[in-house]
């Protein structure tokens, strides 16, 4: 038996109440503080559950030292800042359904987490349930034979209040965030079952529902899930409609019928689960139990606290993030975003905090002429690929990037997100503190005129009035380079770069500037951004792309030492996802794959098995012990993938480890 952990209740609604009183049947937690927004709702909840430590204040509650886990129970909107607080005061956080408004936010909750060595689980009560893991003890032990069809609800009619939590888009209103997330976990958490594992997320999400005129939230929606091994589910949820709020699993030999599946409660014969094998008399199977339905909560939370992971199937983190992402492609597909996810909506660093580099971060600088602050060797880059959300997905990563030492961020006119990047520089107020690289004139508007014109256009998005390092997308032939450097120069005595370079551009063109400039007394190229990673790009992944990474190259930057801003600096996932067996990724393939890479790879595997790091992480390592200056940009997805890129700064390769890495 876990030891009596105390706790702390932050925010004081009605799922405060449950909580308290499931709280006090538990085995192994004690109420011992409270913090609200007003110190008369911190009396009153106190003198109801006996609570002698009862505070007016968030902030007041967590730096209590006797709370050792806190549980969140405001809205929505506000997990994500009230969750990292509490990690960040060394706090065991449970935080209530749903973790955060999208998923984004949810992986800087885990983050949180992560860094400050605190134990985090999602509260869906009812996954901590012995029903619940009765139920997915069936499915994975093929009671009912292969899983096929899963029939999930949750829905009730809360009325018509637009301004009340459930229907308000600032609150993070609607069915899907209120209780649809409860058919999104239990039917991953089947499908998994299904196939002998924790949990799965779905290959496909597809969605109808009501947006309502008024609300701007779902009022009621019905979502069509796929997963692999063609279990295909509905989820239906609504705030607006009464539903059979029940559960149903189809299989190749037989059902489950689950009739109170997110409160664990018997029928009127106490049956909790209704098993119907073909051809077989139906069995209806009641789950003992000897406590109540938040208690097992608190109890496996207080178990995940002792042993630093959450007991199955309660959720882990990764099963949280999985689940946000469900819904987040659940909302993206009825067109649902809320207020705080627009670019404009991104406000202060979460977890509110000034957004500042932590103490002992790895990141190493260095100078280069005409920008006034070092420069972090490693570089964010904008491109946001793969996001749901990208505004919420930006804050959350260039965050990250922040904290853990960086300062450089690769931006580009066709990269689409200068507005989202310029937004939130403004409203972190980070200016002055970052290195804001822009990149213009891609074909076909590589002129001198381009140049001028998407300048003036990428400034505006990105709220500034100069950029730091401004870099030629592409080179055209047909310019001389002089037009090219005699504008660039224009720019440069009006203020609006501090320096430029060329991106895409051969060395010799590159030289050929340098030279025109040095015969006119102008200032030369002094970057430039071509391809650079320890795997040779085979084709070019977009047109016009130059890449860097041959010898005679290497002698030119070494001889030069022009810095060089390497982008797919780790290959686009060559030394993740390499596979001369697997081409589905078509663009990975065509740009990687080839004899000698694989041999590379196979090297880079040794090597890191034999220094303990990630492939990933020792190709990256590679770009930045060059004997020339370079800077890897990198596109993490995730604050788990920044770490890993990160570990490179503290890496130190030999020539001769250089050497043997690239075939040499």
């Amino acid at each position: 038996m876990a030891e009596t952990l105390r706790w702390g209740i932050l925010g004081l609604g009605g799922i405060a109440h449950t909580f308290a009183k499931g709280l006090a049947d538990s085995q192994t937690g004690q109420l011992v503080a409270v913090g609200s927004r007003s110190q008369e709702n911190a009396d009153q909840f106190g003198a109801q559950y006996n609570v002698a430590a009862r505070y007016p204040t968030y902030d007041a509650l967590l730096a209590d030292p006797q709370v050792q886990a806190v549980y969140i129970a405001t809205p929505h909107p506000m997990h994500v800042d009230w969750a990292i607080r509490a990690a960040n005061a060394g706090k065991h956080v449970l935080c209530e359904k749903p973790i955060t408004l999208n998923y984004a936010e949810a992986m800087s909750v885990i983050e949180a987490a992560r860094r400050n060595q605190v134990f985090l689980m999602e509260a869906f009560m009812y996954r901590c349930h012995p029903q619940t893991r009765k139920l997915a003890e069936l499915v994975r032990d093929g009671a009912i034979g292969e899983v096929r069809v899963i029939h999930t609800t949750f829905s009730f009619n809360g009325g018509f209040h637009p301004e009340g939590r459930l229907l308000n888009p600032a609150l993070g209103g609607g069915g899907i965030l209120d209780v649809g997330c409860y058919c999104a976990s239990m039917t991953r958490l089947l499908a998994g079952s299904a196939m002998g594992q924790p949990f799965a997320d779905p290959t496909d999400v597809q969605a109808v529902g009501r947006i309502g005129d008024v609300t701007h939230v779902d009022e009621w929606t019905v979502a069509n899930l796929k997963f692999d091994n063609d279990i295909v589910a509905q989820l239906s949820t609504g705030v607006l409609v009464n539903q059979e709020s029940v559960v149903r699993v189809y299989g190749s030999e037989g059902s489950i019928f689950i009739p109170s599946p997110w409160f664990c409660g018997a029928d009127e014969d106490g049956t909790r689960l209704v098993l119907q094998r073909n051809g077989q008399p139906t069995e209806r199977i009641t789950v003992e139990t000897d406590r109540s339905l938040y208690a097992y909560e608190a109890d496996a939370f207080a178990e995940g606290v002792a042993t630093g992971a959450a007991p199955w199937p309660a959720m882990s983190p990764a099963d949280s993030l999985g689940n946000m992402k469900t819904l987040d492609r659940w909302r993206n597909a009825l067109g649902l975003t809320y207020p705080a996810e627009a670019p404009e909506g991104q406000t202060s660093a979460r977890g509110g905090q000034p957004l500042a580099a932590r103490p002992g971060h790895a990141m190493t600088y260095s100078k280069i002429g005409g920008i006034a602050l070092p420069v972090s060797r490693m570089v964010m880059g904008t491109m946001l690929e793969g996001a749901l959300m990208r505004a919420p997905q930006a804050s959350t990563l260039f965050d990250d990037f922040m904290e853990r030492g960086g300062n450089c961020f690769d931006t580009a006119h066709v990269y689409g997100s200068e507005a989202i990047v310029g937004n939130w520089v403004a409203r972190r107020g980070v200016r002055e503190k970052i290195v804001l690289i822009a990149k213009g004139a891609h074909t076909p508007f590589c002129t001198p005129e381009g140049i001028l014109r998407q300048l003036d256009e990428s400034l505006g998005r990105l709220r500034t009035d100069y950029a730091d390092l401004y870099l030629m997308h592409r080179d055209n032939l047909d310019v001389p380079v002089g037009d090219f450097v005699e504008t660039l120069n224009a720019l440069l005595k009006a203020g609006r770069v501090r320096t430029f370079g060329g991106s895409n551009w051969t060395l010799e063109r590159v030289q050929a500037a340098n030279d025109y400039a040095e015969s006119k007394g102008l200032v030369g190229f002094a970057a430039v951004s071509n391809n650079f990673s320890l795997a040779r790009m085979v084709n070019p992944v977009w047109g016009g792309c130059v890449a860097s990474s041959d010898a005679e190259s290497r002698d030119w930057f070494t001889r030069t030492q022009t810095p060089l801003f390497s982008w797919s600096s780790q290959a686009r996932g060559f030394f993740v996802r390499g596979d001369p067996n697997d081409t589905r990724d078509e663009e990975l393939a065509l740009g990687w794959y080839s004899a000698d890479n694989f041999e590379r790879l196979a090297r880079v595997r040794e090597m890191a098995k034999q220094k303990g790091v990630q492939p990933i992480t020792l190709a990256a390592a590679y770009v930045l012990n060059q004997p020339f200056p370079t800077y890897a940009l990198i596109g993490p997805r995730s604050p788990d993938e920044m770490r890993s890129s990160m570990e490179a700064l503290e890496m130190t390769l030999t020539p001769e480890e250089l050497r043997h890495l690239n075939l040499e």
